[in-house]
């Protein structure tokens, strides 16, 4: 039985590294790498590509600070191995500008002043433009479901909610203003 991040690391050492060609796309660029088939999608992003607002926290999918889309949902990095990668599509915090949601999001969030120290602020970016891009109207309580397997440690979640609030106001009209 391990006792320390020293004996867990030992214990690690004898993982499978035989390594395998992934092919996804990658914040709409096809990309590949090779990696081992248990390298878990967080560590290929920050290791292999540079992209390092998916941060590698809890490791075991509980805080959503590592949070990316696959194929248009949110899912936890930290719990996607590289053999689950082929042929997906996988949009981080880095990418997310590319949709209107997305700049909506961090623009509202940021008039909010929704985050203090910013650790948690690219995943929780991530899971509110999934959300509206899905229910552009989603209400409070929408929102709040949606954020559940986000963790921010400073801000009591006020400040968050209210960027949310009014990123959802922001869509609303821009979608009045398309009609």
């Amino acid at each position: 039985m391990p006792n320390g991040y020293a004996d867990i690391a030992r214990a690690d050492s004898g993982r499978d590294k035989s390594q395998l060609m992934v092919n996804f796309v990658l914040n709409g660029v096809r990309r590949a790498c090779r990696a081992p088939a248990d390298a878990r999608l967080v560590e290929i992003l920050r290791d292999e590509f540079g992209l390092t607002a998916a941060r590698a926290a809890c490791d075991i999918g509980r805080c959503g600070a590592c949070m990316v889309l696959s194929g248009g949902r949110p899912v936890n990095s930290c719990l996607i191995m590289a053999w689950q990668l082929e042929g997906g599509e996988i949009v981080t915090a880095e990418g997310i500008d590319a949709s209107l949601e997305g700049r909506v999001v961090k623009a509202a969030l940021t008039a909010e002043n929704a985050f203090q120290c910013g650790y948690c602020a690219p995943a929780f970016v991530v899971t509110l433009t999934a959300l509206f891009q899905e229910d552009r109207v989603a209400d409070e309580a929408r929102i709040r479901r949606a954020l559940e397997g986000n963790i921010c440690r400073c801000t009591g979640y006020h400040s968050i909610i209210r960027g949310a609030l009014r990123a959802g106001e922001m869509l609303a009209e821009q979608a009045g203003d398309n009609a």
